[in-house]
């Protein structure tokens, strides 16, 4: 009799119930989009690092997030070739540099030609990142002053103009930090909240590019470790061999033994998973952007409370003569609360399929738009579909408070 009784009495009033819809489908819609630009940032933030070659890597204590490392000695790196353990290390180069579109304009409403671009730099005799496409372009990076574009980085780049003439055959040249580059091929990275678009090359070539920067002076340190070694151990091993120590309390910053040597302090040892989890850890905390988005979820899960609460609390108002009457011929406050809970049930699933739907083409025309890796998952569909149901349920237990109130008697 339940479902039944809460399906007759929430369609009874259509247009109330499409309301009711309507407001827990735009609910549904502002927590997807918040969720889904959250982890977006995320996932596009560590691309990078994830493609990295490495069991350990180095960088300076200081630094806090990829698009702005900062450097520390070379040679530290390269003392971990004394550990037996180590198979191999490789200095990688990081930097933001202006970007000169081979289009200028690039796009109708662009207002200059030039435009910062990430810049990553190591030697192509040791292949540290995972894409094929850069594997297969290794012998190009060789070359003076050829690179390697995104291509799907912003069309503020040229990049339409960059596919369309490189697939044709023709060269393309273009400036980086105005030093003449070709562009020697393509590989496929995506853009971020802090770059929106790659360049690959040599480290020579970077160097070139950046004639301020010392080869000396790196951004990153990578470290293969021999097949079988244990990470945890060859770090203990490191940690002693470079008089350095990790700490990360909550906060991910290395910290040197004091007064160990010179160099106590210029370099954190990070396993491959915490060198990810810091970029992310970064974005979450280190800036207003993670407590943005969270803030906006939670605005739509108050939104989606509110509007159902409304509905609810009507529907039990004008059918209050109808409750008392069940409560005289004997049915309890807990079967009452039950038909009520049921109803918030309908208006939760029928409101997110329509919230689904929407969110998922929003997703597909901002991956279009802004080239971020935004799109519908399992799990962000499961937490949504989770505070639907919690954010009808609390609307549905603050309403019934009326109907608990009633009185046969009164009503009579």
């Amino acid at each position: 009799m339940g479902i039944p009784l809460a399906w007759l009495q929430l369609s009874r009033e259509r247009m109330r119930l499409l309301v009711a819809l309507a407001g827990i489908t735009f609910a549904d819609v502002l927590m997807f989009v918040q969720l889904g630009f959250r982890d977006a940032l995320f996932e596009a933030a560590v691309l990078v690092h994830r493609k990295l070659r490495a069991d350990l890597v180095l960088i300076n204590p200081q630094s806090q997030a990829f698009f702005a490392m900062q450097r520390f000695p070379r040679r530290r790196l390269y003392q971990a070739l004394s550990l037996p353990e180590v198979a191999s290390v490789a200095p990688l180069y990081v930097d933001l540099m202006p970007w000169k579109s081979p289009v200028c304009p690039p796009t109708p409403t662009a207002t200059s030609c030039t435009r910062s671009i990430l810049v990553m730099g190591f030697d192509p005799a040791v292949s540290v990142l995972d894409f094929p496409e850069v594997e297969a372009n290794l012998a190009q990076i060789r070359q003076a002053d050829v690179v390697l574009f995104d291509r799907i980085s912003r069309e503020e780049f040229g990049t339409e103009f960059i596919l369309r003439e490189f697939a044709s055959g023709r060269p393309v040249q273009t400036e980086v930090n105005k030093r003449r580059v070709t562009v020697g091929g393509l590989f496929e990275l995506g853009a971020s909240f802090s770059a929106d678009g790659n360049v690959i090359t040599s480290d020579l070539n970077f160097l070139r590019m950046f004639p301020g920067r010392q080869a000396s002076q790196i951004d990153v340190g990578l470290i293969t470790l021999q097949p079988g070694a244990d990470v945890e151990q060859v770090r203990a091993k490191l940690r002693q061999l470079l008089n350095t120590e990790l700490k990360i309390p909550g906060q991910f910053l290395c910290q040197g033994a004091t007064g160990a040597s010179e160099f106590a302090n210029d370099v954190c040892i990070l396993t491959h998973d915490e060198f990810v989890e810091l970029e992310r850890h970064y974005w979450a905390t280190g800036t207003a952007i993670g407590f943005i988005f969270g803030l906006g979820t939670v605005m739509g899960f108050v939104v989606g409370i509110v509007v159902v609460y409304q509905i609810l609390y009507t529907d039990v108002s004008d059918h209050l003569a109808e409750y008392a009457t069940l409560k005289a011929m004997g049915y309890t406050d807990g079967y009452l609360l039950t038909v009520v809970f049921q109803e918030a049930m309908i208006l939760a699933v029928l409101g997110f399929i329509p919230g689904f739907l929407v969110s998922h083409g929003l997703y597909a025309l901002t991956q279009a738009a802004t080239r971020l890796p935004i799109a519908m998952t399992l799990g962000r569909a499961t937490t949504v579909f989770t505070m639907t149901v919690v954010m009808c349920f609390v609307a549905g237990a603050v309403s019934v408070r009326r109907l608990q109130a009633a009185d046969p008697a009164d009503i009579f």
